[in-house]
């Protein structure tokens, strides 16, 4: 059971971006993030997902909505799976684990019987004022945005 709530204030956090950057929460206040966590650069799920919010990136946009990935790894593995799929977004390299492990979603996993620590896919919506709004925990890969845009207009 996560900590984290909708409603809550969402956890603040700092890390670099795939260009070195320092990229803060702060920075997006007034508007609304797509705060999404995914377990690996360039696996298929994570591909898809990336590649959806992509394809809808600029839609986002005009509606007044920044999208920023999140996962453990470094910046060089970003700035590949960036490259290779054309994303336009921000993907921030957590390589030490605080954002999350405060937005609580580093769990122990388990596959083909083995257990082993990782994130769990899971997005975040947050609106202006930096509160949850949403939390999208079974996340459809092929349509992240569609579900994200179905919250926002409930």
């Amino acid at each position: 059971m996560s900590k984290l709530q909708e409603g809550d204030k969402a956890p603040m956090f700092s890390a670099k971006d795939q260009d070195g950057n320092t990229v803060s929460l702060d920075q997006f206040k007034g508007k609304k993030v797509v705060l999404y966590f995914y377990p690996k650069d360039d696996t298929p799920g994570c591909t898809a997902e990336a590649c959806d919010f992509r394809d809808n990136y600029q839609g986002l946009k005009t509606k007044g909505i920044e999208v920023i990935g999140v996962s453990v790894d470094d910046e060089k593995s970003h700035q590949k799976f960036i490259t290779k799929h054309n994303l336009p977004f921000t993907l921030l390299a957590d390589t030490d684990k605080k954002i999350v492990e405060a937005y609580d979603v580093w769990a122990e996993k388990n596959m083909y019987g083995k257990k082993y620590m990782g994130t769990n896919r899971t997005t975040f919506v947050i609106d202006e004022e930096g509160n949850i709004a949403h939390i999208i925990k079974k996340v459809d890969t092929k349509n992240s945005t569609a579900q994200v845009l179905e919250l926002l207009q409930a």
